[in-house]
């Protein structure tokens, strides 16, 4: 378990950034643990997140959508009317 304190985090946020790449950091002020720092993809496992919002909305290769609506109306005529 590595452990930082506030002010070694903040002088040293680089090391505090490759030790959580191999496991989570605590950060602790006076003592107690106040914040973990984890890498994005340890996050991403403990939330049980396999998918971005990005990868659920890219479009596989050779998929295409043709989109043909009309755009909404914001209640103005482009003549400066209503």
């Amino acid at each position: 378990m590595t452990t930082f304190s506030s002010r070694e985090f903040n002088q040293d946020v680089g090391s505090a950034k490759r030790a959580a790449l191999s496991e989570p950091v605590f950060i602790t002020d006076r003592g107690k643990p106040t914040h973990v720092l984890l890498s994005f993809e340890a996050y991403r496992a403990l939330s049980g997140q396999t998918e971005t919002l990005v990868d659920l909305l890219a479009l596989s290769e050779g998929v295409t959508i043709d989109l043909d609506a009309a755009r909404a109306g914001d209640g103005w005529d482009r003549q400066g009317g209503v």
